[in-house]
């Protein structure tokens, strides 16, 4: 399992920084994505606070500069992999609290590949609101990245 988690978060962290790179390149990106890579941000560091105990930094919507994207972005996998590494029990259940103050219950290996999942999400998004401001989309489907 935690090989598995690793290749995921190695290609999560991969798409985000193609996108990172992208976004730092133009001069002018979509506020739309703007929000939407910010919100993958906040909600992957959220969800690592969960699995860690911590207190999460960022609110879930909390808007985030473009240049500062690369340092959240690092610490969030450098978080994630050293969960995925220390974890002894992918189904060991957590209780935690969201954003809204209810509460729920989810093993780790459900968050983890909730932050993925999520994260997979909000880059189509991004990928649509690319073409409907005139820009490429990246290529990001996961078997290209295996290639």
């Amino acid at each position: 399992m935690k090989v598995f988690f690793n290749q995921l978060f190695d290609y999560n962290f991969y798409c985000n920084k193609e996108l990172i790179e992208a976004c730092s390149a133009i001069n002018n990106t979509p506020e739309k994505s703007i929000e939407l890579f910010s919100h993958i941000l906040n909600v992957h560091h959220r969800w690592n606070a969960v699995l860690t105990g911590k207190k999460p930094e960022y609110e879930v919507n909390q808007i985030h500069d473009v240049k500062d994207w690369s340092d959240i972005h690092y610490e969030n996998q450098r978080n994630s992999f050293e969960i995925t590494t220390n974890v002894d029990d992918f189904e060991k259940r957590l209780d935690y609290e969201n954003s809204e103050g209810r509460l729920f219950t989810n093993t780790v290996q459900d968050i983890l590949f909730h932050i993925i999942n999520h994260s997979t999400h909000h880059r189509g998004q991004i990928a649509t609101d690319f073409r409907k401001n005139g820009l490429e989309p990246l290529q990001l489907d996961y078997v290209f990245y295996k290639r």
